[in-house]
């Protein structure tokens, strides 16, 4: 009762980085709260899932086998986290922000009016105080989110409906082991007492996934352009820079919503979480959605011709002056001075 659950997504077999980021924070948030962690895989031939998420702080794995539920299709696994949720009553259940969590996710607080906080970039533990009811809640959960365009940052609470509900993209939380020789329990639940004929209505008959070939999440140095390098045309001195330095290019949304960029190198809250080792951002004014997509690098480099650009606020070396010069010096000096 009242504890934490956090929904596994689950492909061939292999719990997805975005459910182990969420349990990880979700163990971090456990403790706070003094409650178990408890985790939800739905699907088929989920024998070797204990030993993936048990190591990630998980006191209690729910399991539900069944062929039929693999792969994902909305009824049968909104059907079973409904009744496992009004069973269970969790303060909390999280998912991920993907096609799978942005589709399950509404369904599931739909049927149990709790309400849902999508794209959250950060989760927290805190109280907060009704003045118009005269009443002071304690431990809720903040779910913070950019908001209005990215204009502000928005802590929304949910005071009174259980379970608080709230999904979060992938790469914005931190994948950490809790303990390697973690030790939960599995419970294994009769599926049929879940779903009905009906929720199988729809089944897949064919799949066609096709994998990216841009691993920006993965880079260890990413140069990043943004709208102020122009053009698509101008785009291209970032690939030679990045090519010379062994990085991957990203850009912000505002470059790619211009054509200058594809979307599967948009970093920011509508785009991937980074957390390089260098990060070099190239004509990017530093909006709040873009930092939120990479603030957690480990040095950033900005280079722009406004001194005053937001992102230099949060830059290790701002470099003022127009990409199309500081970028082929940089390549010139690199090739000078590298072995």
């Amino acid at each position: 009762m009242n504890n934490l659950f956090v929904y596994l997504e689950i492909e061939n077999g292999k719990v997805e980085d975005v459910s182990l980021e969420l349990l990880t924070k979700g163990r971090t948030l456990a403790n706070k709260l003094n409650c178990q962690l408890e985790a939800v895989a739905i699907g088929s031939q989920l024998s070797q899932t204990g030993e993936q998420v048990f190591p990630y702080g998980v006191d209690v794995l729910h399991v539900f086998d069944d062929t039929r539920l693999y792969p994902y299709t909305s009824l049968p696994h909104t059907s079973i986290l409904v009744k496992l949720f009004e069973e269970e009553k969790p303060q909390i259940a999280l998912m991920g922000a993907t096609s799978i969590g942005r589709d399950l996710g509404p369904r599931v607080s739909s049927a149990l009016f709790s309400g849902l906080t999508a794209d959250c970039t950060s989760l927290e533990i805190g109280d907060h105080e009704e003045k118009k009811v005269g009443k002071t809640y304690t431990d809720l959960l903040y779910q913070i989110r950019p908001a209005f365009g990215g204009n502000i940052v928005a802590t929304i609470v949910n005071p009174d409906n259980r379970p608080q509900m709230a999904t979060v993209r992938e790469g914005v939380m931190k994948k950490e082991i809790y303990d390697a020789n973690y030790k939960g329990k599995t419970v294994s639940h009769e599926v049929v007492q879940y779903v009905s004929d009906t929720d199988f209505v729809v089944s897949v008959i064919e799949r066609h996934i096709e994998s990216s070939k841009v691993n920006i999440k993965g880079a260890p140095i990413i140069v990043a352009g943004g709208y102020g390098l122009g053009s698509k045309e101008n785009f291209a001195i970032l690939y030679d820079l990045a090519n010379t330095i062994g990085a991957e290019v990203g850009a912000s949304r505002a470059a790619v919503d211009a054509g200058f960029c594809e979307h599967e190198r948009q970093i920011g809250q509508t785009g991937v979480t980074v957390r390089p080792k260098l990060y070099i951002a190239c004509g990017i004014s530093g909006q709040i959605q873009h930092i939120a997509g990479m603030q957690d690098s480990s040095m950033i480099i900005a280079i722009n011709n406004d001194p005053n650009a937001p992102i230099n606020a949060i830059a290790d070396y701002v470099i003022t002056g127009n990409v199309e010069t500081v970028v082929p010096k940089m390549i010139k000096y690199y090739k000078k001075n590298s072995k």
